[in-house]
């Protein structure tokens, strides 16, 4: 597993649980080598994205695309993509939901992990499965609310 964290807003912390979430998700979900990237966006700039791809003008929390199509290999390894998750988002959900900034920053990391995997929840027996998971990797890893 290979992956970078860019950090273009500037939050600064010890991101090493972050590892151990990516860890879990990765090998719950028997991914051995794989590569992708999480980067770190202010307002602006996740919904510049938002619009851009989505076609919504809006801020939202996390953005995933994923680049690999059918789990096709490069080289043996899977290229997921890349997540964009929003800090100051991040920070306002942690207050709203009266948890701290870790867990919903892990949170936020294995729910746009897992859309690189493959999940969605568009529909609401896929939502139920992708949260339920979200939930078994956060407390596997003792990240609990």
């Amino acid at each position: 597993m290979e992956y970078t964290i860019n950090n273009l807003y500037g939050y600064q912390e010890d991101y090493s649980y972050l590892e151990k979430v990516i860890k879990k998700t990765l090998k719950m979900e028997k991914v051995h080598h794989a590569i992708f990237s999480i980067t770190f966006v202010g307002e602006e700039d996740i919904q510049k994205l938002n619009r851009e791809y989505r076609g919504k003008d809006s801020i939202t929390d996390v953005i995933s695309f994923a680049f690999e199509d059918a789990n096709k290999l490069k080289n043996k390894v899977r290229v997921l993509g890349d997540i964009y998750i929003c800090i100051p988002r991040m920070i306002e959900q942690a207050h709203t939901y009266g948890h701290s900034t870790i867990r919903e920053l892990a949170f936020l990391t294995v729910h746009g992990l897992l859309h690189l995997l493959g999940y969605d929840h568009v529909k609401e027996e896929d939502e139920k499965k992708m949260f339920a998971k979200q939930e078994l990797i956060l407390n596997a890893t003792n990240i609990k609310r």
